[in-house]
């Protein structure tokens, strides 16, 4: 034989389990943890995403009445110097 002593298994025979059955079933319940925490990640990312473009809408509205009460304002005081008497010196 070309490769010594060794033979090699043939397709029919059940080939011995590489991994130890405990360490296999601990990776799979280790995935299942990650994947079930991944999720969770993706639903509160979502959830902040949602509040984010409110609060983006909020600060636009805000930005929106800021600018018309400062209009307000202006306009308001430009009729008190109309509307108000001039002090004689």
């Amino acid at each position: 034989m070309c490769c010594g002593s060794r033979r090699f298994p043939s397709r029919d025979e059940p080939t011995p389990p590489a991994i130890d059955n405990t360490a296999v079933d601990d990776l799979r319940d280790r995935l299942v943890e990650t994947e079930e925490r991944l999720e969770r990640a993706r639903a509160r990312e979502a959830e902040l995403t949602l509040r984010l473009e409110e609060m983006k809408r909020f600060v636009s509205v805000m930005e929106i009445l800021e600018t018309y009460l400062k209009q307000r304002f202006l306009e308001q005081q430009k009729v008190n110097r109309l509307i108000s008497p001039v002090p004689e010196s």
